[in-house]
């Protein structure tokens, strides 16, 4: 843990074990700095970290106070999760079966998405996941041969696709760009999660993932079903 991860842990202790309660003001930054043992800086940065997290509010010239937390919300969307991840945190148990895991060539889109040539080699997995034995959520993932060569031919791939390439690949996921789009009807994908159930809703999330340098490496479709999965983003005034 950094040093101002850190201390930010040790502030969230202190206020869940009303050191300071809502409303009251902390100790000035020369003093924490001091109790602490760190610099004013390492600090800043742990007071930051929890202003942004809505448990305390930097009021400058006046003092830094404790604010009453804002309630948690399921699946916010400034927080990059796999679908796996979102299925186990509302309590479900997750399984999936393979459709497809191969070499295709390149579409315009997806070159365009990766920023590679139309036509070159990619490899591509299909995948419906299931939530207690029920078919949730239809993926697609395009990712280039070049990054991740013939890991999926070596490996046997299962469960949360961010931690394969990170184990075989060594490509860490940082950060993606989600669109989330309302597909046609005629959508075969959307067909495949509804069964017999014709008025389920379905969305589609179509992220276009990072690793730690930027590079593009994931192009993911992911087809949802809108009873199961809800999506919330917290909106601040500025």
């Amino acid at each position: 843990m950094n040093g101002y991860q850190h201390i930010k842990h040790e502030l969230e202790m202190m206020i869940e074990n009303k050191v300071w309660h809502v409303g009251e003001k902390l100790p000035s930054e020369y003093e924490l700095a001091k109790h602490f043992s760190v610099s004013r800086e390492t600090l800043r940065a742990a007071i930051k970290l929890l202003e942004q997290e809505g448990k305390l509010l930097v009021r400058h010239g006046v003092g830094t106070f404790v604010i009453k937390p804002l309630p948690g919300i399921p699946s916010r969307l400034e927080f990059l999760q796999s679908i796996g991840t979102m299925i186990k945190l509302a309590g479900l148990t997750e399984t999936d079966t393979k459709e497809m895991i191969g070499e295709v060539t390149c579409t315009k889109e997806w070159a365009e998405a990766l920023n590679i040539e139309e036509g070159s080699t990619v490899i591509k997995v299909e995948r419906v996941r299931y939530a207690d034995g029920e078919a949730v959520t239809y993926s697609i993932n395009i990712m280039p041969k070049e990054l991740v060569g013939d890991a999926f031919e070596r490996a046997d791939f299962s469960g949360s696709l961010f931690k394969f390439l990170e184990d075989t690949c060594k490509i860490h996921i940082a950060r993606a760009d989600t669109e989330l789009v309302v597909p046609p009807k005629k959508d075969k994908y959307v067909g495949r999660l509804q069964n017999h159930m014709e008025e389920t809703p379905v969305l589609l999330m179509k992220q276009l993932h990072y690793d730690q340098q930027n590079r593009e490496v994931l192009y993911s479709f992911d087809y949802l079903r809108s009873d199961v999965f809800q999506f919330w983003i917290r909106r601040e005034r500025k």
